[in-house]
């Protein structure tokens, strides 16, 4: 069965203006969702999203509204111009917590992507290994920002 939705949340010890940066500045987010980023910061504005392992992914800049709400369309296959039938929708969620920010990340539209059910399955279930990773190491990424720009 293909999920509609995966979902991850987890709470990161820094401000919520830290976490907006580090989830929406390409320089950050080369250092924790992949090798490197390239973001045009606005609705419609294109992403390349880059691993050496892996390939260049192509997203389109769904929603921003700061610091709270990112969202971007990503291409399936790694390359391909997000369209109807080969993308997913990536929403990232932040909300404040005393000094900490709850980030919840949603990829959706699975079942809607073309290919067969296995193929679909197969690459909701990369994902929900994929976002688990990419979350700890952006947790990861955070610590260490916040450690290297602390006051000493």
């Amino acid at each position: 069965m293909v999920p509609e939705r995966i979902e991850r949340e987890v709470l990161i010890e820094a401000p919520l203006e830290v976490v907006w940066a580090v989830v929406t500045e390409p320089e950050h987010v080369g250092g924790w969702f992949g090798d490197s980023a390239e973001i045009d910061l606005r609705p419609g504005g294109d992403a390349v999203l880059s691993w050496e392992k892996h390939g260049s992914a192509l997203a389109r800049v769904e929603k921003v509204e700061p610091p709270y709400t990112f969202s971007f369309r990503w291409a399936r296959p790694m390359g391909a111009e997000p369209s109807e039938g080969n993308s997913t929708l990536v929403e990232f969620n932040l909300s404040a917590e005393g000094e900490h920010t709850r980030l919840r990340v949603v990829e959706s539209g699975f079942p809607a992507l073309d290919g067969s059910e296995e193929e679909k399955a197969t690459y909701a279930e990369g994902n929900t290994e994929g976002w688990k990773a990419e979350l700890t190491d952006l947790q990861e990424y955070v610590a260490k920002l916040v450690r290297t720009s602390a006051p000493r």
